[in-house]
């Protein structure tokens, strides 16, 4: 009987531990190519089901305005669907159009067996490459990593470790927490660490440079700021908009 309360007590303290964010969190960011209002982009993490067990569905979209796409238009989705009690991922999805370059895969998780079935697609064949493939234990797609990060306590010179398995490839990947730094936000001046993954591959856009990160010093960690090179230059990411977070609006 002990031993089945210390498990049950356990698996409280994990489910209550996903839930630094609130469910129907949404996050709108301007994104800015330059000194040019160029896109918006959103981060949402709601309560759904995976073939019957509960998930995080976590999603993010990107689109640049009419007038941008004329120069370089982005319509990217990524999707994952993360596991609330284990905090690992069972799918994750990804469609990206940036410019002419286009991109449709998708990885299927088997976190017991060690395996995922990455799935590519071919637009001259119209349809889908499978192919099985080994993959570290405990292993987080790039959206799920993201959030996970969110859920660990971070500190100023302490990096996180984490295997992001995307794209057809184990990425070994460290998150640096490198100092901390007061901003304007739209919750006022508030307390930041800003933080730098670096992943060995590709993220929402095609990343060819280092990406920082702007969390509130908080159990909350929400993401404020995001600076970046992409494959067309650099942006900034600035958040503009949150529904369903514990912090006042200024």
């Amino acid at each position: 009987m002990k031993k089945y309360i210390v498990i049950c007590l356990m698996l409280i303290a994990l489910s209550l531990s996903a839930q630094v964010f609130m469910d129907g969190e949404k996050l709108t960011f301007n994104v800015k190519y330059g000194i040019i209002n160029a896109a918006e982009a959103t981060l949402e993490a709601r309560t759904s089901v995976y073939q019957g067990v509960p998930v995080w569905y976590l999603s993010t979209n990107a689109k640049t305005h009419k007038f941008f796409d004329k120069i370089f238009k982005v319509r990217d989705r990524v999707e994952s669907w993360w596991d609330k009690s284990s905090l690992l991922p069972y799918k994750f999805a990804k469609n990206l159009q940036e410019g002419r370059y286009r991109q449709h895969r998708v990885h299927i998780y088997d976190h017991p067996r060690g395996k995922t079935t990455y799935q590519r697609w071919s637009y001259k064949e119209n349809m889908f490459n499978n192919l099985e493939m080994d993959m570290p234990r405990d292993s987080q797609d790039i959206l799920s990593a993201f959030y996970y990060v969110r859920n660990q306590d971070l500190e100023v010179g302490e990096n996180v470790f984490v295997n992001i398995t995307a794209d057809g490839r184990n990425m070994p990947t460290k998150v640096l927490v490198h100092r901390k730094e007061v901003v304007s936000t739209i919750f006022g001046e508030v307390e930041c660490l800003v933080i730098e993954p670096k992943l060995a591959g590709e993220a929402i856009f095609k990343q060819t440079g280092n990406i920082y990160i702007w969390l509130t010093n908080d159990e909350y960690k929400i993401p404020v700021k995001l600076e970046s090179k992409i494959s067309f230059g650099s942006f900034t990411a600035s958040l503009v908009s949150a529904q369903h977070v514990p912090l006042k609006l200024k």
